[in-house]
């Protein structure tokens, strides 16, 4: 007989499952079985692949009227003030230079620009805010790069609002004297350590003057900054990613809504204002590339352009703009985002179903899969991670003891023993982290000894004294650990009785008992006069 057609939804699963193996962070879940059932999914945090931002942006140009064109105007080379040639008029679209052209794609045509009207009211400082909104949260990937195709200002600021324009901070501060503009000591990026990373600075290396033809472009250094943790060359990701998911300042510093860039004073040719020819001091700017991703808070790896805004293509149960709250009917436990760790799958922290027969499934972050254990009647978490274990993830492993100052949620939740291999009994500890000491071993890992014993790959009883027995027979206690006999004695306490050999050596066999029964005498001895006190 002829099977029947699979059903869609296997069919679906088992094309999935033949796809490329996934990069980093890319896919959102694999295949793990098909039964009768369906398919079994076991979920990765994930995040959308990086791309250019300035497509899906608007423009904002403060304040109404520094754009040139209405009226018409003239301008001249800020090298050479005898060549005006050029003419912004706003009524001829060949001669205008709206804001659209600092994002439009040239394509190796001419250069398009928008352009600033020129500084004819001097000394009054000619300002210009330029805001690009996105109506929504996305983080940085590259570094930011504005061309200016008029010389680059001599002073300006990049700010950036995690909160759709109603607030703003400063991202970075650039002048050709930052002391004297801001009151600030010049420093670049790679002057920062892991502990100054999030540092706003002010950065000389953009303002300076070095011709008209020559280094058009001013950074926002992204990677630079990213490389204070990953290295130089962007090879240790994960050390990078560990910091982002304990560090809310790192993750949030990468992250925006809005960026303002505020034009102050323009390129001045490294020389004072010249007064006469006040047609070749403007802004100009050709293009503004902000390379990064939606932020999903990664339940996503797509994200599209709707109805003019971008979105998310929330997975893992979750639902809003930015996969910010669980969807309905899946609020079984309380939102989370994804967590980079561990590396390089992540966990995905999906939104749990409250109806379902798993909706008693809870394994407080520690496990994306459930299991119905028949001949049991109840649902367990499968492959329990972050050192617990339990049906609900809900105790640690042998060898590990709860970390009573975490939630029970918390990846750290659980802290390994570490018990001293040759002090401790085992690996295991109690629920306070002490572990089981063998004889004469003290301290919560079994690392000490105990008054009266000393360490020598574990702990052993001293030998010689004030609590035991002292060395006999003129003996000397060497460390506490052993007698040193003078010649002609020998026993662990130098109870061996002199011999009366010539050579003045012993027989060992012939003197062990008289040994043995010094040592108990002397015992005796000592244990009654201590009753006796």
């Amino acid at each position: 007989m002829r099977p029947g057609p699979m059903p869609m939804l296997q069919l679906a699963a088992l094309i999935y499952s033949l796809l490329p193996a996934k990069t980093q962070y890319d896919s959102c879940k694999s295949l793990v079985n098909t039964d009768d059932a369906g398919p079994s999914w076991e979920f990765y945090a994930c995040q959308p692949r990086p791309m250019s931002m300035k497509q899906y942006l608007k423009v904002k140009v403060e304040p109404a009227g520094v754009t040139c064109g209405d009226p018409p105007e003239r301008f001249c080379q800020l090298g050479n003030p005898y060549m005006c040639f050029s003419e912004c008029d706003a009524s001829n679209r060949d001669l205008a230079h709206p804001p659209k052209l600092m994002f439009d794609q040239e394509d190796n045509g001419p250069v398009t620009y928008w352009q600033s009207v020129t500084w004819g009211k001097y000394p009054e400082p000619l300002l210009a805010n330029i805001t690009l909104s996105w109506n929504k949260t996305i983080q940085l990937t590259e570094n930011i790069i504005i061309t200016f195709e008029a010389g680059r200002p001599t002073t300006m600021i990049l700010e950036k609002s995690l909160n759709y324009g109603r607030t703003w901070q400063p991202y970075q501060y650039y002048a050709e004297d930052c002391m004297e503009a801001f009151r600030m000591e010049a420093k670049n990026v790679r002057d920062l350590s892991p502990m100054t990373a999030l540092q706003i600075i002010c950065t000389e290396d953009y303002s300076k003057w070095v011709g008209f033809e020559n280094e058009k472009n001013l950074h926002f250094e992204v990677k630079e900054r990213f490389a204070i943790f990953a290295g130089s060359l962007l090879q240790n990701m994960e050390a990078l990613y560990k910091r982002m998911d304990i560090n809310k300042g790192l993750r949030d510093f990468f992250t925006l809504t809005d960026l303002r860039i505020r034009l102050i004073k323009p390129a001045t040719g490294g020389t004072f204002v010249q007064r006469k020819y006040l047609n070749k001091y403007f802004y100009a700017i050709s293009n503004v590339e902000v390379t990064g991703r939606c932020k999903c808070n990664m339940h996503a790896n797509s994200c599209h352009f709707k109805e003019g805004n971008l979105m998310c293509e929330c997975e893992h149960n979750t639902t809003g703009q930015d996969c910010g709250k669980c969807r309905k009917n899946y609020k079984a436990k309380s939102w989370r985002p994804g967590s980079y760790s561990p590396y390089p799958m992540g966990t995905a922290n999906s939104c749990v179903a409250a109806s379902s027969a798993y909706g008693n499934c809870e394994c407080y972050g520690h496990s994306n899969r459930c299991s119905y254990i028949d001949y049991l009647k109840i649902v367990t978490c499968v492959s329990c991670k972050h050192n617990t274990r339990g049906q609900h993830c809900q105790h640690c492993r042998l060898g590990y003891f709860r970390n009573t100052s975490a939630e029970l949620d918390d990846e750290n939740v659980c802290i390994e023993c570490n018990c001293n291999q040759l002090g401790s009994k085992h690996d295991r500890c109690n629920e306070t982290g002490h572990c089981e000491c063998k004889d004469g071993a003290a301290g919560p890992k079994c690392e000490d000894c105990k008054p009266g014993y000393y360490w020598r790959q574990g702990c052993f009883p001293n030998i010689c004294d004030n609590e035991l027995l002292i060395c006999q027979n003129g003996g000397a206690c060497h460390q506490n650990q052993r007698c040193i006999c003078p010649k002609g004695y020998i026993g662990v306490l130098c109870e061996g009785g002199k011999c009366d050999s010539e050579d003045g050596t012993c027989n060992a066999a012939s003197t062990s008992a008289l040994g043995l029964w010094t040592a108990l005498v002397s015992a005796l001895t000592l244990l009654l006069a201590a009753l006796c006190a």
